[in-house]
């Protein structure tokens, strides 16, 4: 078997799943050798994203613009992410283009999907710290749970804080806020 440099090997992946058209509403990600494809979020996961968007938005800085749904690449450890929100330097509208580099990123916020929860729970767990992604807070409506990962290094993060709907989330900088859960909805039972 041929081994292949990573960042080769990841433009030969993605070059392959650029080549695909998904379904509509379907989203693709890189992790790895694997391609992910993904359905469109349900109105709960919609709603919750935008209860926690618009008060990252209320704390965001000034060089940094909100986006959702967009690749997040690291070449040289072959991922290609595409989290629900992040938050990105304005200044990356001047490299152009559908993808930008993960260690930009100042968050990753993921809203846990009922149909493949393993890929943000343990999947974006390994991959966003390789990626360099400082913080990742995922949320998920299954069990009513909140989890913020931070200090990213050695492959793993180094700090983790746990919660339910309801509780206040402490979100360091470059936000610097307690994120108000009591309005997240849980998917039904």
């Amino acid at each position: 078997m041929t081994e292949f440099h990573v960042p080769e090997r990841h433009a030969q992946l993605l070059a392959y799943a650029q080549s695909l058209t998904p379904p509509s509403g379907w989203k693709i990600e890189i992790s790895g050798d694997e391609i992910i494809m993904m359905a469109g979020p349900s109105v709960i996961h919609q709603r919750n994203l935008l209860i926690v968007r618009e008060q990252f938005d209320a704390h965001r800085p000034a060089e940094l613009m909100p986006s959702e749904n967009t690749d997040l690449a690291s070449p040289n450890v072959g991922k290609l992410r595409n989290p629900d929100l992040t938050y990105i330097p304005v200044s990356v509208v001047e490299l152009g283009g559908n993808e930008v580099p993960a260690e930009l990123a100042a968050i990753a916020v993921e809203i846990v999907s009922p149909s493949n929860p393993e890929n943000d729970l343990v999947g974006k767990v390994r991959d966003y710290p390789l990626m360099h992604i400082p913080l990742y807070l995922v949320i998920d409506p299954r069990e009513g749970t909140l989890t913020l990962h931070s200090e990213p290094g050695d492959g793993g993060y180094h700090r983790r804080w746990s919660g339910r709907f309801g509780d206040r989330v402490p979100v360091p900088a470059p936000f610097a806020f307690e994120l108000v859960t009591g309005d997240l909805i849980r998917y039904p039972v």
